[in-house]
């Protein structure tokens, strides 16, 4: 093979058509760099930059340069096999989407800042699509127009923006990116053909795909955010340095996100112990929160009453509990974080927002300053109250003021009869899971923290997008009925970063074999050696033949940065041609991912190819 062309050699394998390629160096770009851009501070954006995969262009927009190709190329393969065996069908909708499609949904308002908006020369304004929700549901309402068309499953692999306020970390929080998304239509929820059917369908699908792509992964219960529905998994790839917080059952298995996690049994407390003291107002003006209050009166975080204030924006249907109630206060301990999620869970409560200041205050609330006390200042108040703030002995507390707070607060001193009555006061889970806590699916176990980092999510939607589009089809009985909508997004540059996250050492890159650009990289000591060239070329044909794909190092370098750079780039395996090796009739092999202290090995060049197989595997 000459230097001057990159060549595809196929071959059949059981019936199968294989494709191995083989690439020189020298006819690619791969601009590596000892140093990482200033504003790298995460292991896949300083090695994906330093490897010569991506390059920065603007704020969160990168190009993919030929060896980031290629292995998004492999993560996409896999993903569309793997979505076309859940028996979903490949589309592409248009990124660039008419801003009247959100007017049923109002998702443009849901995303805010997020969503990218641009305006034609005639002044008509377009979004640049993050999902693809309301194009999918506005092709389906067209398209399926019979009861015997269920179930349709659509996905593509398009690039998606979001207009992120802080772009970092390079591909893992960026405003264009590569995202897999599809949308399952249904007419019933169980059953054959159902919603459920095809979302187990998508968890295995899911789980093959990133068992494929090589990387260590976590399926975890998660907050459906802003695409909205009901169930939701969340896909996270396990990593130190991932943004996201995972709470495991290590006897269970059970594994959530915080948003989502529940809490196991816990103890509290009756509201009737007895006072700590008087009731003693401490003045507290301008302190920024909880710990510089604490300061402040000689109270510890865990010993203060946090209350937050939410309004109901949507009551439940039917027999909730949220009737007659226009204010949640959520009280947990000073220590921990209140949960939304569970706030409307235990309210009963379709959906609840933080509440308007500015509302708030005139209904009667301190904010910044709210005590449990308001379930009987302010009417139509709910009072939630975590178990762990329900347990007896000291407690400070907002005032119901500004700029002052309490000592001493007792529950039935300060909040009375309304205690007893579940319309105004109910002790429930209402805050974010933590290490430690109980786990809820294996009794005496305890929950573990780990970090991941998201790359794929999948939701359960309902009839969220169908009922504000529209969208129904008259079933069996020619009765109209809603149409059932399901969601599923993977992060295809996302997991590209994640399994560099997840696969790296101080020299580089350790790419699984599944999505490597190159299985093997062939090292040339002296490229204008003939003997090297030649096994070079008869190694790499013969490695093709096998299915492997080969990048050959033939440039003009000195070894050492030959050397460097391929740990930097980081191929699976490592096949050096020196002349000591070759007058022993072998090849230096090594693989990328090591223990400590292996330097390679000589190997018989007769043997080279079923090494270089079994290694990669």
């Amino acid at each position: 093979m000459s230097n001057s062309t990159n060549a595809a050699v196929t071959h059949s394998i059981a019936g199968r058509t294989v494709r191995g390629t083989i690439t020189r160096w020298n006819q690619t770009l791969i601009p590596t760099s000892r140093e990482a851009p200033t504003d790298a501070e995460s292991p896949s954006h300083i090695l994906l930059s330093r490897a010569g995969y991506i390059r920065k262009v603007g704020s969160g927009i990168y190009d993919y340069l030929p060896l980031a190709q290629r292995t998004l190329r492999k993560i996409s393969q896999i993903v569309r096999e793997e979505m076309d065996a859940t028996g979903s069908a490949e589309s592409l909708l248009p990124a660039l989407l008419p801003i009247e499609l959100y007017a049923g949904t109002k998702r443009d308002v849901d995303y805010g800042d997020l969503l990218f908006k641009v305006s034609d020369r005639k002044g008509t304004v377009y979004a640049l699509g993050p999902t693809h929700e309301e194009p999918i549901t506005e092709l389906a309402k067209a398209a399926i127009t019979s009861y015997k068309q269920f179930p349709v499953s659509l996905y593509q692999i398009q690039t998606k923006y979001r207009d992120e306020g802080r772009p970092r970390s390079g591909l893992l929080r960026c405003r264009e990116f590569i995202m897999k998304d599809a949308y399952s239509f249904h007419l019933e929820i169980e059953g054959k053909g159902g919603l459920n059917e095809t979302y187990d369908k998508m968890f295995a699908g899911y789980t093959s795909i990133f068992k494929r792509c090589g990387v260590d992964f976590t399926a975890v219960e998660a907050e459906s955010g802003p695409i909205g529905g009901s169930a939701s998994h969340e896909f996270m790839v396990n990593a130190p340095s991932g943004e996201d917080t995972i709470l495991k059952c290590p006897v269970s298995g059970y594994a959530a996100n915080v948003e989502k996690c529940e809490i196991g049994k816990r103890a509290h407390g009756t509201f009737n112990e007895p006072p700590s003291g008087e009731l003693l107002e401490v003045h507290t003006p301008n302190l920024p929160g909880i710990v510089e209050v604490g300061k402040k009166m000689g109270v510890k975080p865990e010993r203060m009453l946090k209350s937050i204030v939410f309004q109901i924006a949507e009551h439940g249907e039917g027999g909730d509990g949220s009737a007659g109630i226009s204010w949640i206060v959520a009280v947990v301990r000073g220590d921990h974080d209140v949960n939304e999620g569970k706030v409307k869970a235990a309210a009963g409560a379709r959906k609840v927002v933080l509440a308007d200041e500015k509302a708030a205050r005139a209904a009667g609330f301190a904010i910044g300053y709210v005590s449990p006390k308001t379930v009987n200042t302010v009417p139509g108040t709910l009072l939630l109250v975590d178990a762990d703030a329900s347990l007896g002995g000291f407690w400070a507390s907002g005032a119901d003021k500004a700029d002052y707070h309490v000592k001493h607060f007792n529950w039935r001193r300060e909040v009375g009869a309304a205690l007893d009555d579940a319309t105004k006061v109910r002790i429930a889970d209402v805050r974010n899971a933590m290490e430690g806590d109980p786990s809820p699916r294996s009794e005496g176990a305890k929950l573990v923290t780990g970090r991941g980092i998201e790359v794929g999510h999948i939701f359960k939607l309902g009839t969220k997008y169908s009922d504000a589009m529209g969208m129904s089809v008259l079933d069996a009985n020619q009765a109209k009925r809603s149409v059932i909508m399901g969601c599923y997004g993977i992060g295809v540059s996302r997991a590209m970063a994640a399994s560099v996250e997840q696969n790296h050492d101080a020299d580089g890159i350790i790419w699984p074999a599944a999505i490597a650009p190159y299985h093997v990289l062939i090292v040339l000591m002296k490229p204008e050696a003939a003997d090297q060239q030649e096994l070079a070329t008869k190694l790499s044909n013969d490695l093709s033949a096998a299915g492997l794909d080969v990048l050959i190092d033939d440039r003009e370098e000195r070894p050492g940065v030959k050397f460097k750079d391929a740990d930097l780039i980081g191929m699976p395996v490592r096949i050096t041609l020196g002349e000591k090796a070759l007058a022993q009739g072998a090849i230096e092999f090594k693989k990328r991912r090591t223990v400590a202290g292996d330097k390679g090995s000589m190997v018989p060049i007769a043997d080279a190819v079923k090494t270089c197989v079994e290694a990669v595997g």
